[in-house]
């Protein structure tokens, strides 16, 4: 009887178009969700009226410029009262519905799903009840979907791992969802980061695909829940798991909470190591018992430092330093944070901690990056000193640490951020990637940044730091697109802090001494390095650095990856692009064709590429330095 009425009604409005010469379909489709909204404090319908032609001027409705359809409903915020018809399901242009923060009821209406082509969906923080639809699955295009904080219920669906696009975070958290956690949820994309906070659900969590790489607090407060990454270990003697750690609190107000910071003049000082209980969860190591002891120790730099003493199931003791005075995020904060596995690479894996509402450190989002083991070689006193002079080397287009955790099996790092993704994958594409093609103008500012902060680590110290892993990956774009350059100081952390010498003993490595290996050679890609460093055992240098940094250039004037491609007989894209230019063939061979149309700046381009075939010289002495590889970029002007 239902879907007879839902039929009527979809007919109806279509018909109706067709008699009169007055509002579209679209329209009366949103005419019902007015219909439907029974308090509207902020009178933000006031103005959706029958006698428009169009709903395209409506408060919160966006079109497509072309078709003049509905492409998007965005209404959150605003305090409405009432419940979602199903007619807004007839809107087939609709990509994005934004409905958050009301107090809309009742249940998720079956029809809103026949709106194939939307691309997001944001229910999140109303009161809407009953199960999802297993229908969802017929929104093939949805990327983002967030129903968190409302009084859903039932399992969840089974078949939600058929929508292969979705991205980000899939927010089901605060609900009264119940029942296990669907195995098939393991087929999800490893960088999805799924949100199953504070629900009902119960049993093993299972140890598959994607749900291996998500954080403890992806699981927290759902008492019937166990296994890895929890704190609760099975029933089962097959399914206790030696990986367990402790979980965060509730990312609510906390309850129970007992861990105490010392207050110095009047002022709580309390640093991040509250990340080790968000992120360690995740990773291979005994479960910590922490002491609530805090001391205030003075750096070597005579900045203040704060520690953290955690004690291991082996009695071994950790410490937890702040190295920037100006981190101010308070121990309870990060307690409650969500951590999201966002990269995995050779240095370790990284995670985005974010801190949820409610206190005075709100929003606030670093990144924590958990060290690979290497050799287990370093003593304290050593990786501070490494630490400190990594957190010592400051510029605008680097990454900044900010504080670090130390054990003799576990070692974290906490920096700032940057919320924009990597050059590789604006470049190159990838799951992740939102931003449309670069123009000459965007390129050219990445590659300036880059130059400039490689040229400040090359010159701060007479040590003569070096990066020694420059590639696109390492570029990191925040959402003005200013490049970060990461990782620096980190290979040599990871490749073994301590390397043979030829007396057969071991000595310590510096900032520009990093060892390579074939080993570590194929964990990176080997066209980003010098061919003299490609060699067993070598060193990189900071002329190899300056190699790294050709190789990038050439990939953000060409957009194609450094092998040069598949249709280039073998040829690295250093070889290719030589060859063109020593044929004085066109250009338009080898720049990216989305710069093709911008031919005003070919002067610019062409310069470019005469800085990267210089940083690309297969002699190191012949390669200039990142000092003048940087002033000469920053004389092109776009």
């Amino acid at each position: 009887m239902h879907n007879a009425a839902f039929l009527f009604v979809t007919f109806f409005l279509h018909y109706s178009t067709h008699l009169t010469h007055s509002l579209n379909s679209d329209g009366l489709s949103l005419l019902a969700l007015k219909s439907a909204i029974t308090t509207d404090p902020t009178h933000s319908l006031t103005f959706w009226s029958e006698t428009d032609t169009t709903p395209c001027h409506w408060e919160g409705i966006t079109c497509d410029n072309v078709t003049q359809r509905v492409s998007s409903v965005s209404l959150s915020n605003k305090n409405f009262t009432g419940y979602i018809p199903s007619e807004l399901g007839t809107i087939l242009s609709l990509q994005s519905l934004s409905l958050s923060n009301n107090n809309f009821s009742k249940l998720i209406p079956l029809h809103l799903f026949n709106a194939t082509n939307l691309v997001s969906l944001d229910l999140s923080h109303n009161s809407l009840s009953g199960p999802i639809p297993d229908k969802i699955t017929s929104l093939q295009y949805l990327k983002h979907l967030d129903l968190s904080c409302n009084d859903l219920s039932g399992s969840l669906p089974e078949s939600l791992s058929e929508l292969t696009h979705l991205s980000g975070t899939v927010n089901l958290s605060y609900n009264r969802f119940s029942g296990e956690v669907p195995a098939s949820y393991g087929k999800f994309p490893v960088f999805l980061s799924l949100d199953f906070r504070q629900n009902n659900l119960t049993g093993k969590i299972p140890q598959e695909g994607s749900l291996l790489n998500q954080g403890p607090t992806a699981f927290s407060g759902n008492p019937g829940l166990c296994g890895f990454p929890l704190q609760v270990l099975c029933t089962e003697p097959e399914a206790q798991n030696p990986r367990v750690v402790s979980d965060p609190e509730n990312p609510k107000p906390l309850n129970g909470f007992t861990g105490r910071a010392r207050e110095k003049n009047g002022s709580v000082a309390v640093p991040l190591i509250s990340a080790v209980a968000v992120v360690i969860g995740v990773v291979f190591v005994s479960v910590w018992v922490i002491k609530k002891k805090w001391k205030v120790n003075e750096g070597k730099t005579g900045k203040e430092k704060l520690e953290k003493e955690v004690n291991s199931e082996e009695g071994q003791k950790g410490k937890f330093i702040v190295l920037d005075e100006g981190f101010n995020l308070e121990l309870e904060d990060l307690l409650r944070a969500s951590a999201y596995v966002v990269g995995k690479s050779r240095s370790g894996i990284v995670y985005k901690v974010v801190v949820g509402r409610g206190s005075g450190a709100a929003g606030a989002v670093v990144a924590v990056r958990r060290l690979s083991e290497g050799d287990n070689t370093w003593k304290f006193k050593e990786f501070d000193s490494e630490m400190e002079a990594i957190g010592r080397v400051q510029h605008q287009n680097i990454v900044r640490l900010r504080a670090y955790y130390y054990a003799h099996d576990e070692k974290l790092v906490v920096s700032d951020y940057i919320s924009n993704g990597s050059l590789y994958t604006a470049l190159h594409g990838g799951p992740a990637n939102t931003l449309p093609p670069f123009s000459w103008a965007i390129r050219l500012k990445i590659a300036q940044g880059t130059a400039r902060a490689l040229a400040h680590i090359h010159e701060y110290s007479p040590r003569k730091y070096v990066h020694g892993n420059i590639k696109l990956s390492k570029i990191l774009l925040d959402d003005d697109l200013q490049p970060y350059i990461s990782g620096f100081g980190l290979s040599r952390l990871v490749s073994g802090g301590i390397s043979k010498s030829t007396n057969g003993g071991f000595k310590k490595q510096d900032l520009n001494q990093t060892i390579v290996s074939p080993k570590n050679s194929a964990s990176t890609s080997v066209y980003h390095i010098a061919p003299e460093a490609r060699v067993s055992t070598s060193r990189f240098t900071q002329r190899s650095d300056v190699y790294s940094f050709g190789i990038v250039l050439l990939e953000i004037l060409t957009g194609r990856s450094p092998d040069g491609g598949a249709d280039n007989n073998g040829m690295s894209l250093e070889s290719v692009v030589r060859k063109v230019f020593r044929e004085e063939r066109p250009l338009s061979e080898i720049i990216d064709p989305a710069l093709k149309h911008e031919v005003h700046a070919k002067a610019q381009v062409v310069a470019a590429f005469h800085v990267a075939i210089s940083c690309t010289e297969l002699d190191p002495e012949l390669r200039p330095k990142m000092r003048m590889v940087s002033d000469c970029l920053d004389r092109i002007k776009a």
